[in-house]
């Protein structure tokens, strides 16, 4: 079982293998079950995530709280417009994951990757290069496998919890799963995989968990947009032969110091940040009253 990201490294070195590889090993080593079966499973959960990021493109959901709803339906609109900034491949995945963060919202099926406040991030990204590379199921599979692992070796060392880290250990966990995924996708190697996953994280390092009215809705969604925005970049940056120049696992740690080190007011408890403002307060009393 790896703990530390270099050992992930050192091992797919030593062995000639993927990320992805190791990923099936450790879980089947886990769960007691032969890869076909733990494969069948994964594939299950993607077909969940897969629902949660259509499902809202065409049609306008609101959330139950009425506090958001309806932005992966414009965003869907926008892009078909054909004069986007990011361009259509990149925010096709930003509005899948908008789309999955509505399905939460909505009190619909998704799968917490790795928590239901950052449920769009992974398979945002993942589903977006899919389709921009043509990729195969198995690619996409091996993608997920090597999020998974990588989320693993976070929550191990550090946390993934807004409550004990901030937004950082939610939605920078999941930017910097999704960035080693993405990077596998492409053909790099384990090495950049773990360069990406650490740039993704430095870039959110510090990122409060200020929800307004206590609901995981409002930044939330943004935030869930933005990290695919910043996997996508990370991936990028290191297939361009840019690295990380603080490796993985000292980032990890970290992130972790530093989410400690956050108030409690700013650590999912809905006491400090825009959950404090004006408006943010108005909302609260919109859906809870006096």
């Amino acid at each position: 079982m790896f703990r530390y990201g270099y050992e992930i490294v050192k091992a797919c070195e030593e062995r000639g293998l993927g990320i992805s590889d190791l990923a099936w090993e450790q879980e089947c080593e886990e769960t007691q079950q032969p890869k076909q079966q733990v494969m069948e499973e994964m594939q299950r959960r993607i077909q969940v995530m897969h629902q949660a990021c259509n499902t809202t493109l065409n049609k306008a959901v609101q959330s139950v709280s009425g506090l958001t709803g309806g932005d992966a339906n414009r965003l869907h609109s926008y892009i078909a417009q054909g004069d986007s900034l990011l361009g259509a491949g990149a925010l096709r995945g930003v509005d899948f994951a908008l789309s999955c963060f509505e399905v939460n919202t909505s009190m619909g099926a998704i799968v917490a990757c790795p928590t239901a406040g950052s449920c769009g991030i992974v398979p945002g990204a993942l589903f977006g290069v899919a389709e921009m590379i043509n990729a195969t199921p198995q690619c996409l599979q091996d993608a997920f496998a090597t999020a998974g692992l990588i989320g693993m070796i976070i929550a191990k060392n550090a946390t993934v919890a807004g409550a004990e880290g901030g937004c950082q250990a939610e939605c920078g966990s999941a930017a910097a799963m999704a960035a080693a995924a993405i990077t596998q996708m492409k053909g790099g190697t384990p090495q950049q995989s773990l360069d990406a996953a650490a740039i993704a994280l430095k870039n959110v390092m510090g990122l409060v968990c200020d929800p307004v009215a206590g609901l995981v809705e409002i930044p939330c969604a943004k935030r869930n947009a933005s990290g695919v925005a910043n996997a996508l970049l990370s991936a990028d940056l290191v297939l361009a032969g840019i690295k990380s120049m603080i490796p993985f696992d000292e980032v990890v740690e970290a992130m972790y110091k530093v989410g400690r080190m956050l108030p409690e007011q700013l650590r999912e408890t809905a006491k400090g940040g825009v959950a404090t403002t004006p408006t943010g307060k108005a909302y609260k009393k919109q859906v809870f009253g006096e």
